[in-house]
Parts: C-alpha cells; structure tokens; sequence
C-alpha cells in the first residue's frame, strides 16, 4: 500500500511544475482578470486623452482622505498624485495581461502581490474598511474581503512567482528561444 502511494505521490510530483503555474494563470485568468480590468476602466479618463489622464474617481479610489482634506477639489492635487494613480491604473491593466500569457511572469506576479497589498491598505486605512469586511484568519468565516479573500490570491500569485509560467508561455517560448 505504501509503495502504491509513494508512485502515485511521485507522479504528481513530476507533474506539478508544470500544471501548477499554468492552472494559477488560468485560475487567475478565470478569477480576477476581468476584476483588476474592470477597476482601471474606471479610473480611465475620457477619449484617447483618458489613457493619461485619470477620472476624478481614480483619485477617490486611490487617495480618499487626500481628496477628502483639499474639500474635493481635484485641481489642489500634485504631479505626484497624477503619476500614483496612472502608475496604480496601467499596472491594472499590463500586470494581468503580462500573467495571463506568461511574460516576465515571476516580476508581473511580485508586482501584482505589491498591488493587493497597497489595494488593501488603502482599503483599510483610507477608506475605512474593517469589521467583518476585514475578518479574521483562523475563524469560521471564509470569505471577508481583505484578510481571506485577499491571502487566496496573493498566494496564487506567490506560486508563479515561485515555480515561473509554466510550459505554456511566453516566458517558455523565449527561453527555448535563447538556448
């Protein structure tokens, strides 16, 4: 019995790097892509100009308290806060797009872990978001927003950052590529 299950163990262990990243970006693909895009539409300006100039509500979304203490009046913020909340916008966009078809995976899923940490801090500090929408680990509840929701998807991203794209990629094509 136990020789049974160390052949069955050793079989999933020699398929494991490569269906486990390419299942974390479909998984990824299938969960949150179309989440991360839909939020950076919003923070999008008008017309072609939108590109790179953000909406009112990017602000909002990023700087709540900021926007909060210049009494709503956007033209009181700063070349600084312009350039956060384009950086914040097109990460939105290229750092999924850059995981779904597997460029420069590993630096796309660091950077992706980097955004859900800065998202939720802003969640928590400046927009005020606590309670049961916070949550707790190591509690009945499975699905509060920040804390449960939050630690799932930094953990997919933490295993492309760690086992790479997988053989369906374009990290895989140009390595192949180079060699």
């Amino acid at each position: 019995m136990i020789a049974l299950y160390d052949r069955f163990a050793n079989g999933l262990s020699r398929l494991a790097p490569a269906a486990l990243p390419t299942l974390a970006r479909l998984t990824f693909a299938a969960v949150l892509l179309i989440y991360f895009w839909n939020s950076a539409r919003t923070k999008f300006g008008d017309g072609f100009a939108g590109l790179f100039t953000p909406s009112d509500g990017a602000y909002y979304q990023i700087f709540p308290k900021v926007i909060e203490a210049a009494g709503y009046d956007f033209s009181q913020l700063t070349a600084f806060h312009w350039a956060v909340v384009m950086a914040g916008t097109w990460a939105e966009v290229l750092l999924p797009l850059l995981i779904i078809v597997g460029l420069f995976t590993r630096f796309a899923a660091l950077g992706m872990i980097g955004f859900v940490i800065v998202q939720s801090l802003t969640d928590v500090l400046g927009h005020g978001v606590g309670g049961d929408d916070l949550g707790r680990w190591f509690d009945v509840a499975s699905g509060s927003l920040i804390l449960d929701q939050r630690a799932l998807w930094v953990t997919l991203l933490l295993t492309l950052v760690l086992m790479g794209a997988g053989p369906l990629s374009l990290d895989r094509f140009l390595a192949c590529k180079r060699a």
